[in-house]
């Protein structure tokens, strides 16, 4: 089966990370099985959802990882000119949701995992398609579970995320947390007399801004990434039932992205520190008021050296000789810290287009996908 045909069958998938992927997840173990592959399928909890962890060739020894996610984020509210769920082909481009993001890479692994089959493969390949990324890789979470236990672990690892099929050896982590701010309600028109939680969130939000603004001033920069220090963004809030109420409560989302040699939690230590400062003022005229940071989810960063044997060899597959990191996240930081499995991020297209309308991915990237693929087979087949 050629690779086109694979990726119009997965892009016909509406996998976004709300709805099930069980459908397509289905397909590829269908793929792999009829070709003898060793698939294990990990559903979620409530069964609608899937990891699957695929093996070609020997299962004694360490192989090399191909890994990506089957979820693509929403199409709603977008203004797509080609239908998004079906491949459209044109100009010398891939359309359709997932194109880039990442499906297009799963495509090309899957037809090197085809091509596999036929080899006589003294290294094996593995192939790892997780869920739930787009919300914080949380479904390969139990996929890592399982190769944790597991007698051999993969040697290295390629997380197919598009970087234009350069090798990125980095990303930063990110820490998502919740605020949630209870002031009093009261009148409006007795405003001084209550708590305002909205006004609590705001200064809050103030906090981060200002602590963002001293790590922009005083942080060790990396200038490998368009933004060389670590972030914070708060990306939602919601508070209030009318103009006439004082609200008692509010919250807000934010996020922290954080380098390999920065701890977010010496930044949330920092939020909590500037909570205290704001709520010991106010806690003789207004006991209930309060100020709480959950973390609602997290993922490690990547931080991969250069001279590792993982960026020399996924080097020699493209042909490049330089490196680049990414501000996106990957699960590659979570195979590196929880498995110690050496990775790096290589695949086709640019971010430039995921998440957008009319996503595509061009032709000529996902061939260049196909070459370093067939090159990786050369090896699997020489034992690395």
């Amino acid at each position: 089966m050629q690779r086109s045909d694979i990726l119009r069958k997965l892009i016909g998938f509406p996998t976004i990370s709300a709805d099930p992927n069980s459908d397509l997840i289905a397909y590829c173990a269908d793929l792999l099985r009829g070709v003898g592959a060793q698939v294990v399928i990990i559903k979620d909890p409530v069964q609608s959802k899937a990891n699957l962890y695929a093996t070609i060739g020997p299962r004694d020894r360490a192989g090399v990882l191909l890994s990506g996610h089957t979820d693509v984020v929403p199409v709603a509210g977008q203004d797509w000119t080609v239908p998004p769920f079906k491949m459209t082909e044109k100009d010398g481009k891939v359309f359709g949701r997932g194109s880039t993001d990442m499906k297009g890479f799963i495509a090309c692994a899957l037809s090197a995992a085809l091509s596999a089959s036929t080899m006589d493969l003294k290294t094996p390949l593995h192939l790892a398609l997780s869920y739930d990324e787009e919300i914080g890789c949380i479904g390969v979470r139990s996929m890592i579970d399982m190769l944790a236990k597991a007698p051999f672990r993969p040697k290295f690892c390629i997380v197919g995320e598009p970087t234009q099929m350069m090798v990125a050896t980095g990303h930063k982590g990110k820490t998502a947390c919740r605020v949630t701010c209870t002031g009093r309600e009261g009148h409006s028109a007795l405003a001084p007399t209550a708590l305002n939680a909205i006004h609590l969130a705001c200064d809050m939000i103030t906090a981060i801004r200002d602590i963002q603004t001293d790590i922009s001033r005083t942080a060790t920069p990396d200038m490998d990434y368009d933004i060389p220090y670590s972030t914070l963004h708060v990306g939602a809030i919601k508070g209030g039932m009318a103009l006439n109420i004082v609200p008692n409560s509010a919250e807000f989302a934010f996020e922290i992205r954080n380098l390999s040699e920065d701890d977010p939690k010496d930044t949330l230590n920092r939020l909590d520190q500037a909570a205290q400062d704001l709520l010991t003022p106010l806690r003789d005229r207004f006991p209930e008021a309060n100020i709480v940071i959950e973390t609602t989810g997290s993922y490690p960063p990547l931080a991969t050296g250069q001279d590792t044997e993982v960026v020399s060899f996924v080097k020699s597959l493209t042909g490049l000789n330089a490196t680049i990191k990414v501000a996106f996240g990957t699960e590659g930081g979570l195979f590196s810290t929880r498995l110690d499995i050496p990775t790096v991020v290589c695949g086709p297209g640019s971010m430039a287009q995921g998440h957008r309308p009319d996503e595509y991915v061009h032709a000529a990237q996902l061939a260049k996908c196909d070459a370093m693929l067939d090159a990786l087979l050369v090896r699997l087949v020489a034992g690395i």
